[in-house]
């Protein structure tokens, strides 16, 4: 298998994370029902590609999402207090319930920075949100669950159009303050753009807010998500979510299409000369696993040049 040429850059940083969102972001777009086997074997094989952190699944009600309606057997099926982490997006105290009663020892709640998508997704408003999320963190905590916090909708809305910087950061602030470890910025409909990037985060950090208290979450709707990856690295960003394959989008935005292929920024990342962990080989074969699976071609480019 061909793997890129290495140029190091030593202003970028030496190791990232790549926090593996595709059987939970990934798969809760599709049209059809994938098979809990064939989740669990997805999951199984990206930790055995390397990936350090991998988002198992979603605790949402079946109604609003169900393609993830068999999140309590995936999970059963998982070691989800074992050393690689297993996350899993809680929306409510009766997600965290699932997940405390499932032991889980990770989980992620999703956080808007927009009114119309607040009230589309959370059926709440921007600052009604920080209620919704209060107890949830609040008990998690206590219970020595650690909490990551995403937020969507940071470099634009498809209903409002372009979002105000300094609204993503009063937004990601208190979630931080809440008790969230680890903030992920969402360009869930994939318009922001290099420099875009790099002012938000001068932006957070203004707000006190370093970079290593920051993830970053690509769409590539408009091809941009591997120039604002970069952008995202010259700025010191080392945590960057991605999905397996480009699998993903958003059951609440149809302007979302693909996530950040993981094999693209892999890619890209080995290129540079940054350890990330992840064998590019491995990962390829759990693309194309799962693109079986779903019936259809991965629309990652490093996935179709290797397969």
């Amino acid at each position: 298998m061909a793997l890129p040429m290495v140029e190091r850059d030593p202003s970028l940083p030496a190791r990232v994370t790549i926090y593996e969102v595709g059987p939970r972001d990934g798969l809760q777009n599709e049209s059809g029902i994938v098979p809990v086997d064939a989740k669990v074997a997805f999951i199984e094989d990206l930790v055995s590609a390397g990936l350090p952190v991998v988002e198992a699944t979603s605790f949402v009600h079946p109604k609003w999402v169900p393609q993830l309606a068999d999140a309590g057997e995936v999970v059963a099926r998982l070691p989800v207090a074992g050393s690689v982490p297993l996350p899993v997006l809680v929306p409510n105290e009766r997600g965290l319930d699932r997940a405390l009663e499932a032991g889980v020892r990770h989980i992620a709640i999703f956080a808007s920075a927009t009114e119309t998508f607040a009230a589309k997704n959370l059926n709440s408003s921007v600052e009604g949100q920080f209620a919704l999320f209060e107890p949830v963190v609040r008990r998690a905590l206590d219970a020595g669950v650690d909490v990551r916090a995403y937020v969507s909708m940071c470099f634009g809305d498809p209903w409002e159009g372009a979002v105000d910087p300094a609204q993503v950061v009063g937004v990601g602030r208190r979630l931080l303050d809440l008790g969230a470890t680890q903030l992920s910025i969402g360009d869930t409909i994939g318009v922001g753009t290099a420099a875009h990037v790099a002012r938000l985060v001068g932006d957070f950090a203004d707000a006190g807010v370093p970079a290593a208290r920051l993830a970053m979450h690509f769409h590539d709707t408009y091809g941009q998500a591997l120039a604002n990856a970069l952008a995202a690295l010259r700025c010191g960003i080392t945590t960057f979510d991605a999905s397996a394959g480009g699998l993903g989008g958003c059951p609440y935005a149809e302007s979302a299409t693909g996530n950040l292929a993981t094999e693209d920024l892999v890619w890209m990342l080995t290129g540079l000369g940054i350890e990330h962990g992840v064998d590019l080989p491995a990962l390829v074969r759990a693309s194309v696993r799962m693109a079986e699976v779903l019936g259809r071609e991965s629309p990652s480019a490093v996935v179709r040049a290797l397969a």
